[in-house]
């Protein structure tokens, strides 16, 4: 096995939906930055997980998330002549203004940005051991044929479970029972226009008292499974444990995933008028919405999100509806007219920790708030911001935590990103119902 040395000024662990945009901002602010992804590709949900609808971008007519992320969704959407939704029309539903991209372009794009920008990629390697030294921390990796030892001065989490701040020994939350995951596929094979609804309706609520179809199989089995069917599937079914905090676990949430998708193929197969029905696409992972969460230095709490809160050391906006699922299904719960969530950087900052931040649906966050916050431009905005401040430190050589909030912002708007204005004066009429509400 070959030994390898290597020696970075900001080192992001996890390349999804996070880490892409945290090591790209760091390395165009000059700092030597390397990437650390087991997998394949960069992207994560929005990629191998196949969730390929990043968003929202925008809140209430005027877009909340912009700088990196955006860079790179805009791209994918250009690159593969899709079409942006018309985000000046108020949507009914929140996912009208998700952005379809094609999510292998999506990883091109940020992998693309990654070398262009400088930073070092090492995909199929996972690091086996974190330590502090006196001038940041040593990571040992392992990957194929190669072991490495990569010593950094600032360290960001992006693996979607803050694996590295559980390594650490640092205190992580987690539920009993998380939210179920789904295995996104696409069926065909079948003109939904000349089934009979009625003959379809039968035969699901038949195979779900014999078994055929499982709890969850169905993502809204109280639900017209006619519907199920126009769409092909797609984000429509849930894994229940589904779990990636373990190599063990992982396996068994994706096998799972996979039988699920064999059950409603042979089901739908046995419908008349859908005898050639087929898997037209199917994703390699089932996409996990929730694992652990750090303690941070500040938690963004149900009220804080669902008031609007502007922290006074907010870094980007969130926005979307507290969007839980569990064994009933989903409901979501939109936020009031006007209210748009905000993150602060003492969030991305793990309690008691020094030279470490946390970007993503990791966030430092109650269960309610992480519901909303997990998602993808949400998540980019997190990304972006971590890696700022990363840089910063590295530059400056002090921790995350004692960065003047203030430099920081100026320098993500300086990148294009989009950073909370405290509000110092009053607090609108909408927020001070919505706090009344969680009273």
């Amino acid at each position: 096995m070959k030994y390898l040395k290597d020696d970075v000024d900001v080192l992001v662990i996890g390349g999804g939906t996070a880490g892409p945009i945290a090591a790209i901002q760091s390395a165009r602010l000059g700092q030597r930055t390397a990437l650390l992804e087991s997998g394949s590709q960069l992207g994560g949900v929005t990629t191998t997980g196949g969730v390929s609808l990043p968003g929202l971008f925008h809140a209430w007519g005027r877009q909340i998330v912009a700088g990196i992320g955006w860079e790179l969704v805009t791209k994918a959407v250009a690159l593969d002549s899709g079409q942006m939704p018309d985000f000046s029309v108020p949507p009914l539903r929140h996912w009208w203004h998700q952005i379809r991209i094609n999510g292998p372009v999506y990883a091109a794009l940020a992998e693309e940005a990654c070398l262009q920008s400088g930073v070092e990629l090492h995909y199929y390697e996972i690091p086996t051991e974190v330590s502090e030294n006196k001038n940041g921390w040593n990571v040992k990796t392992v990957g194929k044929g190669i072991s490495r030892l990569i010593t950094t001065k600032q360290l960001i989490d992006c693996t979607g479970g803050a694996d590295i701040v559980g390594a650490i020994g640092l205190l992580r939350l987690r539920e009993e029972e998380t939210q179920p995951g789904t295995l996104i596929f696409k069926l065909a094979g079948y003109d939904v226009e000349s089934l009979d609804e009625e003959i379809v309706q039968a035969n699901f609520i038949a195979a779900m008292e014999d078994g055929r179809l499982q709890h969850g199989d169905i993502s809204n089995p109280q639900g017209r499974f006619i519907n199920f069917l126009g769409s092909g599937g797609e984000n429509a079914q849930h894994v229940f444990g589904a779990d990636s905090s373990t190599s063990d676990r992982h396996t068994k949430t994706n096998i799972a995933g996979r039988q699920s998708l064999l059950r409603i193929l042979r089901f739908v197969r046995s419908l008349p008028g859908c005898e050639n029905a087929c898997v037209m696409k199917a994703q390699a992972e089932t996409a996990v919405r929730e694992t652990y969460r750090i303690v941070g230095e500040e938690q963004i709490n149900y009220q804080d999100y669902i008031s609007g809160w502007i922290f006074d050391d907010a870094v980007s906006y969130s926005f979307y509806p507290i969007d839980l699922h569990d064994r009933d299904g989903v409901k979501p719960q939109p936020l009031a007219e006007g209210i748009v969530a905000t993150v602060p950087l003492r969030a991305l900052i793990p309690k008691g920790s020094t030279n470490l931040l946390v970007a993503g649906r990791s966030v430092s966050s109650d269960r309610l708030a992480n519901s909303a916050l997990r998602v993808q431009a949400s998540s980019m905005a997190m990304g972006q911001a971590a890696g700022a401040a990363a840089a910063l430190s590295a530059s400056q050589e002090i921790t995350p935590s004692q960065i003047q909030i203030s430099e920081l912002q100026e320098l993500l708007l300086q990148h294009q990103a989009i950073v909370p204005i405290p509000e110092v004066t009053e607090i609108s009429e909408h927020r001070i119902n919505a706090i009344n509400q969680c009273n």
